[in-house]
């Protein structure tokens, strides 16, 4: 009998880490595929990813809704607790062999927690990576929910031993999203039109002599301060008056202050010169961001996929403090005097060289080949 393995994607930027591994695990004579998707990625206002991913050719098994309206801590909270309540009904019908869980948000620790509880073996993608805010937290707890590990990196790989974790089960497969940035070198021309496409709002900017990307985020921890962190962008890049191309932020605590900056500015400044959109299919994501002159926000788009791609990069602010960078990013603060300093620095200089830090475009392939051979059991011991 093929292994039952269950996907439950959850959010806009977890489709695009696991498209690779979803499509080697259909392909994969002696798996089966369970994809479960949920939360932010059912929503039309944060994308409605679950179209992209039924145009993709994936049949969904089950849809979780359980995302909370307010976007603010006791929302993310209380969107944990009901995402924690809804999977357990779904694994309970599904009744799959493994469950597979994306990164560190919190629905990605909702999944954790509820076939762990189960007795349901849990695997994990991108555990062992640091970062700031309460994605810290949550990666390293379903790092210890967890019982296989795919890791992107050496250094990941090491810190999860680290954590007590059996080395046998802690595999260096690299990210499933360097396989779409691979794909993308080889089909790299922006051969589609991006506003009639994907629609958004803003003024219809000419791309020809080339633009910004922008995907700034709250974050967590200074989630108060998210309308003020956004306006700082947001004036840089205007200022700056190259056409930029901004995407809406993820469904966190914090995300309205965002928002509100967002559109607080739109209606006070009527920039003709930035155009927002919700969401795009991950490959024409990559290739509007590959020729772009730059990418400025606090995406970790822009340390993993870019760095690989050598898109130069702008990361503002603490989101992705600790993660692993190549030589495409300059970190700058909340200000947009540095920001707008660091982008004229990357559009003097252009795009920088490949680093391979989180793979080589073969990680798809590894896990799902992985996933039909490795031991499925539910008992721990830490190692050391």
């Amino acid at each position: 009998m093929r292994r039952k393995v269950c996907v439950v994607v959850t959010a806009r930027p977890s489709y695009a880490r696991i498209k690779t591994a979803l499509e080697a695990i259909k392909e994969h004579p002696e798996l089966e595929l369970q994809l479960v998707v949920a939360a932010s990625a059912l929503l039309d206002r944060y994308g409605n990813t679950v179209r992209y991913i039924k145009e993709d050719g994936f049949d969904v098994a089950a849809q979780v809704y359980m995302i909370l309206e307010g976007e603010n801590l006791v929302t993310s909270a209380k969107s944990t607790g009901l995402g924690m309540v809804e999977l357990a009904t779904v694994f309970d019908n599904l009744k799959p062999d493994v469950v597979l869980t994306i990164a560190d948000r919190f629905e990605t620790i909702a999944t954790a927690l509820a076939a762990a509880y189960m007795n349901i073996p849990v695997a994990h993608v991108q555990g062992g990576e640091i970062t700031g805010s309460i994605d810290e937290k949550v990666r390293h707890s379903v790092t210890k929910l967890a019982d296989v590990h795919f890791v992107c990196t050496q250094l990941a790989a090491e810190r999860v031993i680290r954590m007590g974790e059996d080395p046998a089960f802690v595999f260096l497969t690299g990210c499933p999203s360097i396989d779409l940035a691979g794909r993308t070198l080889q089909d790299s021309a922006l051969d589609f039109n991006p506003f009639e496409r994907y629609g958004g709002v803003g003024e219809l900017v000419d791309l020809s002599q080339g633009y910004l990307v922008v995907m700034q985020h709250p974050v967590t921890t200074e989630h108060e301060d998210a309308r003020t962190h956004i306006t700082e962008t947001l004036y840089a890049v205007h200022k700056l008056g190259l056409p930029v191309l901004w995407f809406w932020p993820n469904v966190d605590a914090g995300s309205d202050g965002t928002s509100k900056g967002i559109r607080a500015f739109r209606e006070i400044e009527q920039p003709e010169n930035i155009h927002f959109f919700k969401n795009m299919a991950p490959e024409d994501f990559l290739r509007l961001i590959f020729n772009s002159r730059c990418i400025v926000g606090n995406s970790s788009v822009a340390i993993r996929e870019c760095s690989y791609l050598g898109v130069p990069a702008v990361n503002i602010g603490t989101r992705q403090i600790g993660r692993e960078r190549g030589r495409n990013v300059i970190d700058v603060d909340y200000d947009r005097t540095e920001i707008r300093k660091a982008v004229s620095h990357h559009i003097e200089n252009g795009h920088a060289l490949s680093d391979l830090i989180y793979g080589d475009g073969g990680a798809g392939q590894r896990i799902a080949n992985l996933l039909s051979t490795v031991e499925l059991k539910i008992d721990k011991r830490l190692t050391y």
